[in-house]
This record gives C-alpha cells, structure tokens and sequence, in this order.
C-alpha cells in the first residue's frame, strides 16, 4: 500500500514543488495550505485550512500520515505545543529550519557550525523571537526531545516561482520594478557577501529524498546547493534576465527605504543574515540522498526560468517599499 503523507503549508515557495515531486514518487499526498485554491492534480488531496488551528490540526491527524513535512512558522514558543502531536501521529516528521539560525564564525557552513543562539553575544537578539532565534530554540526541542522520528532541514535563501529575492527584497521590489523600467536600491556592504541562493525545486528534491529515509531520522541537512555568488554577482544576473538595475547605497539609507522606523528585525535581517559569508556545504544531504551537485541547476539557469514563468499579462503595482525607493532615487539624482 502506498505511504501517505502531509505537507503542511503546501503552496509555499518549496511546497508547490514538493508536493508534485512526492506524487510522482507514489505517494499518497494531502496538501494544506491556507490559499482558496491550490495548483495541484487530481492525485493530490487539497485541503483549505490553518493548521496552527488545534481542532483542525487534531482532526486531520487523526489520518495517521506515514510521512509530516511542515512548512509553518512558528514562534519559538509556539513550537512546543506542536510537535508532539506530529511526533506521535506519524513515522517520519520533516521540520523546516533554516540556514538563517548558523553565526558568521565557519566557512563553509557545516551543520555542526555555531549557531547565533549559541554563540551571538547580542543579548537583545539571543532574547528575541526574531526568525533565526526561534527556528533554532524549535530545533532544540526536537533535539532535546524523546522522540527519534524527525529530521530538520536548513535551506539557504531559496527563490522560486513569484519569489525572486535580492538581498532583502522580494519579488514585487525586485523583478516587478524591473518589468516597470525602475531601478532598484540596495546596500553596498552587501555586494562583495558570498551567498547562497537556491532554486525550490532542487530543494524539494532533496526533502522528498530525505523522507523515510530511516539514516536520515534525528539528523539535520543543510538542504541547498553549494554554489555562491555575491550579491554583486546576483545582481548583475538579475540585469542580465530581466533588465534590473542596481543602485548601491549606504546601509542606513537602505535601512530607512525598508521601513523609516528601521525596526530593529529589519536590521537583523541585514546584518545578522545577509551581510554574513553564507557559503554552504551540501556534502550530507548529498551523501543521505545519492544526488550529486552537478545535477543541481545552476543559479543562473534557475533564476531566468523563474522570471520567465511570471504569468503572461500579470501586473506588478508599486509596494510601499517601492514608492520609498522612487523617492530616494528621485531626491538624489539617481533616477
């Protein structure tokens, strides 16, 4: 009989791959996810429905799924009302992590490289809920934990269809200015900072490789390819596909076009992510799945056949951010 399995979050940049690729493997798949509507076969089982719901997620856990891979965020307090309701309602439990949780003290990053939560001496961060504490604090509690039936992954920044990502910005302030003929600002201290930018669908690959793959349980994988380029580099294939040029600017200007507050997660997304080498070893992922990096597709490849899948005819409008940065460009000359 086949396995069935879960994905939670299912129409995310990863999950719109993922839950294909598991269906192609012969898999039983039930996806949920919050959109009214999910791009999926007639093979798939499409649920609408907020999983951090507890009715709702007790309900459908009560399908006893052979394989869970959770695509939700959850605060690091959140967690641990969790997951023991996955743990004890399936063989195998996938818990997304992120690359987001490793210092800037080891290249290339290894999974057994220093984390911020342990190793940063920012005591506000280390106090926080901030993205990189509470993926780690989440992690701690599997680790911690009784159970043996899960494995975390780390993906590295991971762009995919309508998810186009440069330094801190996503697709509307990325490719969307571009297809307006605008340009884009970003941070000079970025643009020498090796990083690690991956393509979803090589990504999923590698979860849907991992998944009942009995070696794998209670190890963590730093699922991502190991090719970098700076941001420089990401940059020029960005004006290469699709046209976007980049206007390079002092950090705290940059800062004050994301938000004017300049929150302080803003700033940490920053210099607590994308300034750090992020350099990447993908040598157990690669090892656990039998895939091989020469397969992987190129950065490059990858991008321009992501830009090229936006939709015919759909419209990129101005996002706040946006009307911040025509205003800076504007009022320096920079237009």
């Amino acid at each position: 009989m086949s396995k069935k399995v879960l994905v939670i979050g299912s129409t995310g940049a990863m999950g719109q791959y993922l839950v294909p690729y598991l269906a192609d493997m012969g898999y039983i798949v039930t996806a949920v996810s919050l959109d009214e509507e999910a791009p999926y076969s007639d093979h798939v089982t499409c649920i609408k429905g907020n999983a951090k719901n507890r009715a709702f997620l007790s309900e459908l856990l009560k399908e006893k799924f052979d394989g869970i891979v959770d695509f939700m965020i959850y605060g690091g307090h959140d967690f641990k009302d969790y997951y023991k309701l996955f743990l004890d309602n399936t063989d195998h439990y996938i818990f997304l992590s992120s690359c987001r949780v490793y210092a800037n003290e080891e290249t290339p990053i290894k999974e057994s490289s220093p984390r911020l939560l342990d190793y940063s001496t920012d005591k506000t961060l280390i106090a926080s809920d901030d993205y990189c504490i509470h993926k780690a604090r989440s992690e701690n509690i599997l680790i911690l934990s009784e159970y043996s039936n899960w494995t975390i992954v780390r993906p590295a920044t991971t762009f995919s269809k309508m998810r186009y990502q440069l330094v801190t910005l996503e697709a509307w302030d990325t490719v969307g200015r571009a297809v307006r003929g605008k340009k884009v600002v970003l941070p000079v201290d970025a643009k020498n900072i090796p990083a690690t930018l991956c393509w979803a669908g090589d990504v999923s690959m590698m979860i849907a490789k991992l998944l009942f793959n009995e070696s794998a349980k209670r190890e963590i994988f730093n699922v991502c390819s190991s090719e970098y380029r700076t941001w420089g580099e990401i940059a020029d294939y960005y004006n290469k596909i699709c046209g976007l040029e980049s206007v390079w600017v002092d950090k705290e200007d940059y800062l004050k076009i994301l938000n004017p507050e300049v929150p302080t997660a803003t700033r940490w997304q920053l210099e607590y992510a994308r300034f750090f080498n992020r350099i990447t070893d993908n040598g157990k992922v690669l090892k656990y799945t039998g895939m091989k990096q020469e397969e992987m597709t190129p950065m490059y490849d990858a991008l321009k056949m992501m830009i090229e899948a936006i939709p015919e005819g759909y419209v990129f409008k101005d996002s706040e951010l946006g009307l911040r940065m025509d205003k800076y460009l504007e009022e320096n000359g920079l237009n």
